[in-house]
Formats: structure tokens, sequence, C-alpha cells
């Protein structure tokens, strides 16, 4: 009796240990905005029909070392669809891509590739990204259209983050201004909300640094409406427009 006490107690143990393993996923999730990656057109309404992305451009995850823009989600295998009118960005030789993360994680590397050639690598050996992270990448002379693939490379799991951006190199080029300067997404769900009829209580006002906003809260910005998808505290770089990750116009 007292061995069958004791073996009961050791397996409970270890069943407890595997349903911690398998309920911790990876919690970094993160997408390059501007210049707008395919999860962030598709997000903005600027590519139509492109499935569950148009929710998560955040989410794209997938094993370490692959060349997909779906990181191998069939969930989001639109963005390998070289026909589904992608448009390009407009930038010079030198282009620098700005990161939006949702969820921060110990990171090994950031690599950028062009069909199959890695052209640039950051190595921030394991240490926590801040909630946007900015790369200055030389295209090492390419011109024409060009498809770049970013890898965001977790530190301390097997996977990694996701990020195609379609470019065109040259004809006056220059980095695309992260600021809000697109033309207006089309909502890609319907809004129940009349837009003559004034939004619902706790507007929020005029988005803000530094305000804590929650589910369901709305904002001004830019002269457009947008209400909160993912609680979160507004930092530089999270401007509306720029994180359909967090914000929806409405």
């Amino acid at each position: 009796m007292r061995r069958a006490f004791t073996l009961v107690p050791l397996g409970l143990a270890a069943v407890g240990a595997s349903l911690l393993v398998s309920a911790s996923p990876a919690s970094a999730h993160g997408y390059i905005s501007s210049p707008p990656s395919r999860q962030a057109m598709c997000a903005q309404g600027r590519v139509a029909n492109c499935g569950e992305i148009v929710y998560e451009p955040q989410s794209v995850e997938g094993p370490k070392g692959l060349m997909s823009c779906s990181g191998g989600n069939s969930r989001f295998a639109q963005l390998n669809d070289p026909n589904k009118g992608w448009p390009a960005t407009s930038v010079g030789n030198n282009v620098t891509f700005n990161w939006v993360i949702t969820a921060r994680h110990a990171t090994s590397t950031w690599e950028y590739f062009v069909g199959g050639t890695r052209i640039a690598v950051f190595d921030d050996g394991g240490r926590q990204p801040a909630a946007t992270v900015s790369h200055n990448v030389s295209l090492g002379g390419r011109t024409g259209r060009i498809l770049v693939l970013a890898r965001w490379n977790v530190a301390d799991t097997g996977n990694a983050f996701y990020s195609c951006v379609d470019l065109q190199v040259g004809g006056g080029g220059g980095n695309p201004n992260p600021t809000p300067t697109q033309p207006t997404p089309t909502p890609t769900r319907p809004n129940p909300t009349p837009t003559t009829t004034t939004p619902p209580p706790n507007p929020g006002g005029t988005w803000a640094v530094g305000t804590a906003y929650k589910v369901g809260d709305r904002v001004t910005y830019g002269g457009a409406t947008y209400q909160c998808r993912q609680a979160h505290t507004a930092i530089t770089g999270w401007e509306p427009p720029n994180v359909p990750a967090l914000w929806l116009r409405v």
C-alpha cells in the first residue's frame, strides 16, 4: 500500500508537467508594418480575399529555416500566392524595415532574403526586442521588382515569424514614410454602426502615446475612428493605421 501511494503522486506530477509544457506556446508575435508586408496589405484592406490573416497579421509563425511567406502555416497560404496583385512599394537601394512587436520575446537573429540569398542578418544574442524594431538593409544594387522575405528567429523555441515585402527598387527610391499616408483601408468586416451615429461611450478621444487602451475603446487619429482589438499601452510607432493587429478602422 505504501508503494501504491508513492506511485500515484509521481504519476500525477508527470501528467501535470506534460500539461504545463503543452500549454506554453511561444508568446512572441510581430510583422513588418513599413514598407507594408503582405500581411499588412491584407489587414489594411489593400489586397482582397486574404482569409484569416486579415485579423491577425502578427501571427505568421512556423519552424525556423523556411523560405515561405506563410511560414509553412496553411491558414495563411494565400500569402504565398504571387498572382494576388500585391502592391509593390517604391524604394531606393537602402530600405528601413519597421517591425511591430505585439508580444516581445527573446530573439536570436533577424534575417532578410531575396530570391533565396540572405542579404542581411542582425544578431540580438537572445535579448528581448523593443515594441518596435527597425533594420536598415542594403539591397545590394538590385533594381526592379523584388520580394524580400524576413525571418524573426525566436531564441528559446524552434519557431520563427515570417514577413514578405514586395518592393519596386529604383525610380526615385527612398524609404517610405511609416506615418499614415496610405489610402483609407476598406473595412474587411461589416460595420454594424452607421457612419452617422455617434460612437458609443468611452471613445477615448484622440489617440495618444502613453495611454492604456482596452478592447473596445475607440479613438480618433488622422480624421478617422479606430476601435481597439487588443489591450495595450500606446507607444510611438503603434499609431492606429500602422498596427491593424491592435486597431480596427470603423
